[in-house]
């Protein structure tokens, strides 16, 4: 049912002159989804102070409940016809609902409440469609989806991520905010957080990494009413800082069902490495920095191994802000084992004598739908300097992309080996005193894969038919005196 809803959407959306690309249909979907998805958690949350006994007051003053500006109701259950549509629908949103919700973020009690959260989204958003006979086909279709049961919120969840992984196609560096859920799963079950562990994503995106580390560690036990405050409270941190994806990362975690994440709309590298101290620090990095990009000098600045590439000036933010002990995964491009400018090097030196580098995944073209770029990922703790590093190369026998995708099982010998370091046709081990210690390069070069025999000659491969003719003229003789 979520499937057909979102096309039916997009269809709609597809016809507005106010939404022009997939991001807008994400986008402008994600908030009337979320004040549904409000409106079944006010429900939900009603219902259970009833069975205690309790009395529960709505987040949401009445005349800007869902249920009664959006989808008034007949006895009969459905839309009643006098309903706000067209202009009086739109200039209801614009003028008078989103200048509601916006002021949640200055009436919030504090910053980690879902009130707070509500404020923020709002007041970062706007309502692009334009024409209100659309909202209203919107309204009406969002309304027939329910967020009531574990499996219905899963379901809708999952189906938000395949939205916001065709971000990818729309141009304006959606592509930015999806990593491969596989991928992610597979470097969240080997960094294996536990609950307690406060988890950090300092380029957070659509939120990826912090939505699969809650549902690792929701499924890791069984939980208590004390683990279950920790996750909703003191666990997941991000900052992020585009809108959008600051946004839709926000609301990805909210519909994955954790009330008020912990992220910050923020330039992550605009902070000055020598202010973080030990308070600011966590004990588990997931991510996925941006590479490419070039950062201003001004920006350098607060770094001190100095460099305009952005996924190393990260790199440099996620050794120091974990603790002691700490560990992440984290994907850089793989030229990051090799390059020779002074900063990489200077960087890889800093890794492997601050870190356990304890092992690198290498994986192939493609992983990454609509990006060209080799990418690896680095799996290290902090607080020992590094004495082996274990390699995994992901060889498939086909090649990634849109319609082939990275999927679980493709990194199932990897999780596996990766438990013992065990050496294979894919894994090898280096230890650090072996490599060149004036350029610390750790380039990915797997000396157990089998070589490709080698292409004949021309001159053998005639040779070799004129063999097998005349063979087969001998056995032909034969047969022939044999008659």
């Amino acid at each position: 049912m979520f499937e057909q809803t979102f096309k039916n959407i997009d269809d709609i959306l597809h016809k507005d002159a106010g939404c022009g690309s997939e991001l807008d249909y994400v986008e402008q979907t994600s908030w009337v989804l979320f004040l549904k998805y409000l409106d079944d958690l006010e429900r939900d949350k009603a219902t259970e102070a009833e069975l205690s006994g309790k009395t529960y007051t709505p987040i949401i003053a009445p005349e800007y409940q869902w249920t009664i500006w959006a989808t008034p109701k007949l006895a009969n259950g459905l839309i009643d016809h006098n309903a706000l549509t067209g202009d009086d629908l739109a200039d209801f949103v614009n003028i008078q609902l989103f200048p509601y919700l916006k002021k949640f973020k200055t009436s919030a009690d504090s910053a980690d409440t879902i009130e707070y959260k509500i404020g923020e989204i709002f007041s970062e958003l706007k309502n692009r469609i334009q024409s209100g006979y659309n909202l209203r086909e919107v309204i009406n279709r969002i309304d027939e989806l329910r967020f009531r049961t574990h499996a219905e919120k899963h379901e809708m969840s999952h189906l938000y991520e395949d939205k916001i992984k065709n971000m990818g196609n729309a141009g304006r560096n959606g592509g930015e905010y999806y990593t491969p859920r596989p991928l992610i799963k597979t470097i969240v079950k080997v960094v294996a957080p536990q609950i307690g562990n406060t988890i950090y994503d300092g380029a957070v995106g659509s939120a990826g990494f912090l939505c699969e580390a809650f549902e690792y560690l929701k499924h890791s036990k069984t939980l208590t009413t004390t683990d279950v405050v920790t996750l909703q409270k003191k666990t997941f941190y991000g900052k992020e800082k585009k809108s959008l994806a600051y946004i839709i990362g926000t609301m990805n975690m909210i519909l994955h069902g954790v009330e008020a994440p912990n992220i910050v709309h923020t330039n992550t590298l605009a902070e000055n490495l020598a202010d973080i101290q030990e308070k600011d620090r966590y004990d588990v990095v997931l991510a996925n920095p941006p590479f490419g990009g070039k950062e201003r000098a001004e920006v350098q600045q607060n770094f001190p191994i100095r460099t305009g590439e952005t996924a190393s000036l990260f790199l440099q933010h996620f050794i120091k802000i974990l603790k002691a002990g700490g560990k992440a995964g984290v994907v850089i491009k793989n030229t990051f084992l090799s390059n020779t400018d002074n900063a990489s090097i200077a960087l890889r030196k800093q890794l492997l004598e601050n870190c356990n580098l304890h092992t690198v995944l290498d994986l192939p073209g493609g992983t990454f739908t609509g990006a060209g770029v080799k990418t690896v990922v680095l799996f290290f703790e902090k607080g020992s300097a590094t004495q082996n590093v274990w390699f995994y190369q992901l060889n498939l026998d086909r090649n990634l992309g849109k319609t082939n995708a990275l999927n679980e099982k493709d990194l199932e010998e990897f999780v596996e080996l990766q438990k013992t370091k065990a050496e294979s046709e894919n894994s090898w081990s280096i230890a650090v005193k072996d490599i060149d210690q004036s350029t610390f390069d750790l380039s990915a070069k797997n000396p157990n894969k089998k070589e490709e025999a080698a292409l004949r000659q021309p001159t053998d491969i005639l040779a070799a038919m004129k063999a097998l003719d005349e063979e087969s003229a001998a056995i032909l003789d034969s047969i022939l005196d044999l008659l």
